[in-house]
């Protein structure tokens, strides 16, 4: 998996120390500046069985005016892993990471799990003030490694008419399985072949035509969210070229690596 990371600065207001966090947000017309975030060797944590926790902390300059701090954590896939706002602590109390109060380093700790996908996270850090405002103030992202051998996807179970007549909307659906997580998989899609042998391209130049598993049957005829069948909704037009097309199955997951290739031919009548 390729790593790496991303340093934007969007307010120029620090001097005179090294910066490793990736955005500053929103601290106008504050009386703080942020002056640290977290920082992991080659920005990756990776998960030891038995110790799970990842020490996240926000340093501020002053914190006179500072009523609380926290922290929403999004995985890989772009689901947030804490239900409500994690607050960071500046109390001294080693239980949450901090060592030492009034420091103005506000530190917790967040239980990362083996389940929880690979790649790129993203930590948001708010602020509010004792007015009750609160702001964005930074954003960090590291790569997570969850101590898994990644292994590639493995595709089952394809369910499809053998024929169809022009102008009929039929559904078929396929079985994506991850020993690495359903939350490793990243998109499943078929390329689709005409009976004189030319792929069907999307406007742009597209092949790849994703199967959804979102629970939307009225649009992709999936039945339900998030159990690894994926499923597509489509019908040929009356101008189809009728005779044999071929279907093409694929996925692929978080790390970049591809499913087995189940093929199918559908007789359009």
């Amino acid at each position: 998996m390729r790593k790496f990371y991303i340093v934007i600065l969007l307010f120029a207001f620090i001097s005179g120390c090294e910066k490793d966090f990736d955005e500053i947000i929103d601290v106008t017309a504050s009386d703080f500046q942020v002056t640290g975030t977290n920082f992991y060797p080659s920005n990756t944590f990776r998960y030891v069985q038995g110790d799970s926790l990842i020490t996240i902390y926000l340093s501020l300059s002053n914190s006179k005016n500072v009523a609380s701090v926290f922290f929403n954590i999004y995985a890989s896939d772009e689901i947030k892993l804490n239900d409500s706002p994690f607050p960071l602590l500046d109390n001294g109390n080693s239980t949450n990471g901090d060592e030492r109060a009034g420091d103005n380093r506000f530190t917790n700790k967040f239980p990362l799990s083996r389940q929880n996908p690979v790649g790129t996270y993203k930590i948001n850090y708010f602020v509010t003030d004792r007015e009750n405002t609160t702001k964005l103030v930074a954003v960090q992202q590291f790569i997570y490694d969850n101590g898994q051998a990644n292994v590639a996807p493995v595709i089952s179970n394809l369910t499809m008419p053998d024929s169809i007549a022009r102008g009929v909307s039929f559904i078929f659906t396929i079985t994506t399985n991850d020993v690495n997580g359903l939350n490793d998989i990243d998109v499943v899609y078929f390329e689709l072949f005409r009976p004189d042998g030319t792929v069907v391209e999307e406007s742009g130049g597209n092949t790849k035509f994703l199967l959804h598993d979102d629970g939307n049957f009225d649009v992709f005829g999936d039945e339900t969210a998030g159990d690894g069948v994926y499923s597509f909704k489509n019908s040929f037009l009356e101008t189809a070229q009728t005779g044999t097309w071929r279907f093409e199955f694929h996925a692929k997951d978080r790390g970049g690596l591809l499913s087995n290739i189940i093929e199918k031919s559908v007789v359009v009548e």
